[in-house]
């Protein structure tokens, strides 16, 4: 048990005598009580490694094991965490919104708002209309939220709940309680599409709920900034700071930095977020750009052909990611590009010639979701590296393999790399075992895929849990791609030492003593 004088963590706690004794106790409820024969087990995932069995595990249409995506209100969660003094609201049971807000919470080592109408066994039979009307005055009357983002979850979308009805009639049930409280309602199905998904519905959900109707006054200085679905609060506060060196009419909306990144203190449950009026006066901008394309399909439709503007994506990952970036704001902005990026740039490009020779050559397996691997595979390419295996559980099904394919296609060893849509990590261990390659890109998942095929794992991606502050950092604009740099470059010479270790027998790398 746990003293007060000598608080340990969880890995020498379950090493205590007590608990090895209740571990071994259960053992005799696992395996058929205790019929599993350890020698076929260790036969079994023998042949797991084997080409005959990639062969039968790439075949697989019907099942995930360890997929590389999140499920659909993930991403309404954040996408509503974006805006000012807004609570998310998940219909749906108790126990999805502790897993989001957990989820949320390991990642960014913060406190993470979200509320739900715990529908429970009735609910799911007679509908979940009462769990809405009394939820939302809750909501209101305990957190007072300007706007309450509701979205859904698996059980209210199997037993076909009419959310845009049911909330409806909570406000009007509500007797004027909610009556001055925007309320968008997306259908987040967490069965169909991903996090992504969950947060290009709530986005669109967002900007319809705020966008008056008719004619609002134009601005055509005014340039909006969708970040999509980014785990990096750095990349979000370097994209407003080079933003800010063009025009001070620039604006991000959906801008969840702060939420997720509050000081030491009193705790504030609504912090930042792109204020309502800001929301409400998008439509007038001279364009807007999305930073991740395929997160945002369905608000790039809707921008387009209501807003009826100049609807752009970039992509700032890496350089030449970047360079587009900062040359389509020059030229929304007429501003020529200013000196402070000019040295920035510079900078990068020397630092990138003094990594280069380290990541030439070098083989990577990466995944996530489609954009980020975009920018991020691009950056491989442009070093010289080889990605591998890029493999993309939620890859959209118009355009991206293209994409992706054009970016390899770029490098000097595109014969060697293989695009991997809709599959998992399962997937990835069979051909790591089979095409086995140098390092690995990706998030937390792939610790036992290191464990299993002793691959080093670069941490870059979402959720990170094992490793503290990675978020606060930058992967987009110059800055974050000197990031991206230096943490991969530091792990080819992390493995690099581990390889030279022996004395006078590989210890031929003397960068050190001479």
């Amino acid at each position: 048990m746990q003293e007060i004088e000598n608080i340990v963590n969880g890995q020498k706690l379950f090493l205590k005598p007590e608990y090895q004794e209740v571990l071994n106790n259960k053992k005799q409820f696992e395996g058929h009580a205790g019929a599993t024969n350890p020698e076929k087990v260790i036969e079994i995932s023998k042949w797991t490694t084997t080409w005959e069995y990639r062969e039968k595990n790439l075949a697989r249409e019907h099942i995930t094991i360890n997929p590389a995506k999140a499920c659909q209100p993930l991403g309404a969660v954040m996408a509503a965490l974006g805006f000012e003094n807004t609570m998310p609201y998940v219909h749906g049971s108790h126990g999805c919104v502790a897993y989001f807000r957990s989820y949320f919470t390991r990642h960014f080592k913060e406190p993470t708002p979200c509320v739900s109408d715990s529908m429970s066994e009735s609910a799911a039979v007679f509908g979940g209309l009462s769990n809405m009307k009394e939820g939302l005055r809750n909501c209101k009357a305990l957190y007072k939220p300007d706007m309450i983002a509701v979205s859904t979850t698996c059980m209210a979308e199997v037993i076909g709940d009419d959310l845009d009805a049911f909330v409806k009639g909570a406000v009007t049930d509500a007797q004027g309680e909610l009556d001055t409280t925007y309320i968008p309602a997306a259908h987040t199905p967490s069965f169909k599409g991903s996090h992504i998904t969950g947060y290009d519905n709530m986005m669109e959900a967002i900007f319809k709920t705020l966008t008056p109707e008719g004619e609002v006054e134009k601005d055509e200085e005014r340039i909006n900034i969708i970040p999509g679905f980014e785990s990096y609060l750095g990349s979000l506060k370097e994209v407003k700071k080079i933003a800010a060196m063009f025009s001070d009419k620039i604006v991000m909306l959906g801008d969840h930095e702060e939420q997720w990144n509050t000081g030491a203190g009193e705790y504030k449950l609504y912090a930042g977020g792109t204020p309502m009026d800001v929301v409400k006066s998008a439509k007038g901008a001279k364009a807007t750009i999305s930073l991740q394309k395929y997160t945002t399909p369905a608000t790039g439709k809707y921008i387009k052909n209501e807003w009826k503007h100049d609807y752009l994506t970039c992509n700032p990952i890496g350089l030449g990611g970047t360079d587009a970036f900062v040359m389509k704001l020059s030229e929304l902005t007429g501003k020529p590009v200013p000196s402070e990026l000019t040295k920035l740039r510079a900078q990068l490009v020397d630092a990138m010639q003094d990594s280069y020779p380290y990541m030439h050559g070098k083989k990577f397996a990466i995944w996530g979701d489609p954009d980020f691997l975009l920018g991020v595979v691009s950056f491989l390419v442009e070093m010289g590296a080889v990605p591998v295996h890029v493999v993309c559980h939620n890859a959209p099904r118009k355009n991206w393999e293209k994409e992706m394919q054009s970016i390899l296609d770029k490098g000097t060893f595109k014969e060697e790399c293989h695009i991997w849509a809709g599959k998992d990590l399962w997937a990835l261990r069979s051909l790591l075992f089979t095409e086995p390659v140098d390092f690995m890109i990706g998030n937390v998942y792939g610790k036992e895929l290191y464990r299993d095929t002793k691959i080093p794992l670069i941490r870059i991606g979402f959720p990170i849990f094992d490793r503290h502050h990675l978020h606060r950092y930058s992967i987009s604009g110059y800055e974050g791609c000197l990031n991206l740099l230096t943490w991969i470059t530091n792990a080819v010479l992390d493995q690099l030492d581990e390889e030279t270790k022996g004395i006078g027998t590989t210890d031929y790398f003397f960068d050190c003593v001479r």
